[in-house]
Formats: C-alpha cells, sequence, structure tokens
C-alpha cells in the first residue's frame, strides 16, 4: 500500500487544523441513543498551489451497540438493515480504530496537530462520533472535539443553497439521488463541495474585504 503523500503547507492554511469530511448513518437522530451505522471519512490533501483535494477514503459499516435504539424510520430513509449478513459490520470501538488510525498517520505527515470535522451539518456527525468514543473509552480521538467546518454555511455563503443535493448543483458537481444517504457516497459529494468552495476563494482575484479595511 503507498503512503498517502502530504503537503505540509495544509498546517498552516487552517491553524493546525487538518479537514477530514465524515458522514455517518444512523438509526436516529439521538447520539446517545440510536445506533451508528455507516461511517466514512475522507482526509483532505493540499497541492503545490495550495488547492485542496480529496485524498484517501476511509469506511466501514458499524454493528449497533448493545441496547442501540433502531428507529424503523430512519432505517426506512436510509435503507440499512443493520442485520444484513453481508454488511461484516464491525463493533464501535473496531470502527473507531479502523477510521482513527489513518487519520492519526495523516496528521503526523501532513504536521497538523488535530483533525477538524467537515460535514454537512457537521454538528450532527461530529455529536455521533464523540458519543461512540464516550461509551468505547478509545483513545485519542484526532478530531477537536467541538470545532467543525460545516459545508452548510460554507454553501450559503458562496452559493446561496444549504441543501447538500441543491449546494452541489450550484457548485457544478454531478449529483446521483439515487446513491444518496450513502456515508461514502454523501461523504465524497461533502468533500468535492468543500474543496471546490475553498479553492475558488483561494483563485478569486477578488479584493479581500480585510485588505480594505487595512488600507
Amino acid at each position: 500500500m503507498t503512503t498517502l503523500q502530504h503537503n505540509e503547507s495544509i498546517a498552516t492554511r487552517f491553524r493546525g487544523f487538518l479537514p477530514v469530511v465524515v458522514d455517518v448513518e444512523t438509526a436516529g437522530f439521538d447520539a446517545t441513543s440510536d445506533a451508528l451505522l455507516e461511517i466514512a471519512a475522507i482526509i483532505i490533501n493540499m497541492d503545490a498551489r495550495s488547492l485542496l483535494h480529496p485524498a484517501e477514503t476511509l469506511s466501514c459499516h458499524v454493528a449497533p451497540f448493545p441496547g442501540a435504539n433502531l428507529d424503523p424510520k430512519a432505517l426506512e430513509f436510509n435503507g440499512i438493515d443493520p442485520d444484513h449478513p453481508f454488511r461484516m459490520a464491525l463493533p464501535e470501538i473496531e470502527a473507531l480504530r479502523h477510521i482513527f488510525s489513518p487519520i492519526h498517520k495523516a496528521l503526523k505527515a501532513s504536521g497538523c496537530n488535530r483533525a477538524i470535522l467537515v460535514g454537512h451539518n457537521a454538528f450532527f456527525d461530529l455529536g455521533f462520533i464523540n458519543a461512540a468514543v464516550a461509551r468505547t473509552g478509545i483513545k485519542r480521538n484526532p478530531f477537536h472535539p467541538f470545532s467543525t467546518f460545516d459545508t452548510v454555511s460554507l454553501a450559503g455563503l458562496a452559493l446561496g443553497q444549504t441543501v447538500l443535493a441543491r449546494s452541489v448543483d450550484a457548485a457544478g458537481i454531478t449529483w446521483d439521488g439515487n446513491q444518496a444517504h450513502s456515508a461514502i457516497y454523501d461523504a465524497e459529494k461533502t468533500a468535492a463541495l468543500f474543496c471546490t468552495i475553498v479553492n475558488r476563494w483561494q483563485l478569486s482575484d477578488m479584493e479581500k474585504p480585510w485588505e480594505t479595511a487595512k488600507s
């Protein structure tokens, strides 16, 4: 397996934070009681022009923790059968290790201090990650415990849209509604959206408001 190369300049771009896009699929909205069923994470890289790109994709199915609530409406919405034999779901602690280990390696390779979760309604994804960390007692959570980059806010500012499908479309990125609500697919589209917005800002020739204020 080839080791992912990181441009250490990304450490200065986001004050020591490494953006990692995360999407979770769950059996409800309550992170403390409802099951975490899928996790997808995409590590963001920076090229020599300081433009961002999705790099490594991590994903796994997660077995419901003992006593977890499984809301039938949530399962109907995301189409997940928690008992399907081909899910090859991992217990929460193994799933977190599977996702966290490459992120820790990326932090070291990029010179960043902490990962920052990027998500569409990022508080939701971070809430389920933090709840799983608390349940399992796993050490060295790479993510900042409360800071996030939310693509809802970014898309609202840059594109005038807040729904993921509409934001992606407004950004000129293809969207397939039949694949939506899969953790990997939604994470991939969120990563593309995040990189597109940040890169457009990076490449923009428009005058920065703080430069006007300083002049």
